[in-house]
This record gives C-alpha cells, structure tokens and sequence, in this order.
C-alpha cells in the first residue's frame, strides 16, 4: 500500500500502527516494536526531496504519538546512507525562489529534526556509505548511530555556499563531538570516516557493512524490551538539560525519577527483583 507524505492523517494515529507502508522515496515497516523507516532512492545515493523531507516530519510527528513502536532504526537502501538533498529536484528549485520560500523550506527541513527530536522513542541511525549534508543532519539528529568503516560523513553546506549552520547542525554536532572537531567539518565541509567518526564519538560503534542495518535493529529490540516510559523521559531530560545549570538539571531529574516511580514498569522491576526473575517491562 501507498501513501503520499506530507498528509499526516496517511500516518500511523494515536496507538494504532500499521506495520509496513510506502511514502515517496522511504519505506516504513513495524516489528516487534521496532520501526524501521528505510531512505529509498538507492540509485541516486537516497536522496532527500522537498516530498520526503515532508514526508519524514509528519511520520515522527505521528510516532510521538503511538504506543506499540517502542524504538525507531532510519537507514538507507543500498550501500549508501543519504546524500542530502537532491540536487536536481531540491538545489535547482532553490535557486529560483523568493526569500519567502527560501525561509518557508529552510523551517520546513528544521521542523525535520524538531519531530525526530520531539518524538519519545530512542531513533538509532544505521550509516553505510554516503551520509551528506541533510543526510548527515538526520544521523546526527539521531540518539544513537551505527557506522562501517566506509562511511563518510560530511556536513558539506560551505562546499555549495551556505552556511555550516543548517538544521541546527550548530548547535548539535558540538555537543555530540566537541566545539573545535565540529568547527572542523562545518568550515571545510570535508568527509568524516568512519573510524574518525568512532574516535570523534559520532558512531556508537562500527560495523561491518552487511550488518549495520541487522544490529541497529537488535540494539532497537533490546531498547523496545525495557522500559519505554522511562526512555522516553531520558530522552526528554538529555535534551532539556543542555540549557539548564546543574542545581536546576538535579531538581529536573528529581521531578522526572519522582514521575516514573508512579510507573507499573517500576513495581515490576522491583517485584521481579525479589523473585530473582528478569522484568518484562510494558511501557506504562
């Protein structure tokens, strides 16, 4: 079945999912809790499109609101992750727009990042390959990533004459590798490796390329088996402290832990502790 983005009410509603669908240009499919949206334009490197970008945003708007997708894995077709937006169908455009319509697409592409920021689940990027300016920007918008040696990561606006600051990439990338390492990639836009990507702390870990998609969704799995509440309230935390001082982030936490102790997740927890058995969490 198909589907056409940038129509939320075509995307998965409040607690009921379907488990697999096609927009333009990505695939979506749910298993086990854990959904796996897959870039797919293989032939041309994933390409994002004015459509996708679209498309990708109302999807994680919906995801913020179901229960049965407990973690998210995005990945490429192919051997490539994406290699930003299309040149043909997005750069070209661009060129002929007023400033209106260049301010209405750069906001729409940061809503982007806000939805995958704004939705609870734990969103693990599965990089092999290419991974290019608005591509880069969905890796780095990602809680965890997975890489492969042959991974080249660029953040390559400065190389077509805009500015390193696009999608937040200033104000994330520093908090994920450092302020001097991000300066780096955003002034000269060059490739990242893989290995430096591990080293630099942007990849969790490296894999090998035929397994990067396979242990994103293991590590996915194992996420989608915890407590899902919990997570999402780690999430939310790990964001909302970065403007916080430490005495306020402490009381922010104490409020947060307060509010999952009301959790069942957490009385089943503890009532499995003392019967020396493994909790088996259900999100509430």
């Amino acid at each position: 079945m198909k589907y056409l983005p940038g129509q939320p009410q075509d995307f998965p509603g409040h607690n009921v999912t379907m488990s697999v669908y096609e927009a333009e240009h990505f695939t979506y499919s749910l298993e086990r809790g854990v959904a796996t949206i897959i870039l797919n334009r293989p032939e041309r490197k994933n390409p994002l499109t004015f459509a996708s970008y679209a498309g990708l945003r109302d999807l994680f708007r919906s995801l913020a609101h179901v229960n049965d997708v407990k973690a998210i894995v995005i990945t490429g077709a192919g051997d490539n992750f994406c290699s930003g937006g299309d040149v043909h169908e997005i750069i070209g455009p661009l060129t002929k727009l007023d400033m209106p319509g260049l301010l209405s697409f750069t906001r729409m592409t940061g809503d982007l990042v806000k939805a995958m920021r704004a939705c609870p689940q734990p969103i693990i990027a599965a990089v092999d390959g290419i991974c290019a300016g608005a591509g880069a920007i969905l890796a780095l918008s990602s809680d965890i990533r997975f890489g492969t040696a042959r991974s080249k990561t660029a953040f390559l606006f400065t190389r077509v004459g805009l500015a390193g600051c696009d999608m937040g990439a200033c104000a994330l990338l520093p908090r994920v590798i450092g302020q001097g390492r991000a300066a780096d990639l955003l002034y000269s836009g060059r490739n990242m490796s893989g290995e430096e990507g591990e080293r630099w702390g942007f990849f969790n870990r490296l894999c090998i390329p035929e397994q990067v998609l396979v242990d994103a969704q293991v590590y996915a799995a194992h996420l989608a088996e915890g407590p899902t509440f919990a997570h999402g309230m780690t999430k939310k935390m790990l964001q909302q402290e970065w403007n916080m001082g430490v005495d306020e982030a402490i009381e922010a936490e104490a409020q947060a832990q307060a509010i999952c102790m009301m959790t069942n997740d957490f009385h089943r927890a503890y009532h499995a502790f003392v019967a020396k058995q493994s909790p088996e969490f259900e999100g509430d």
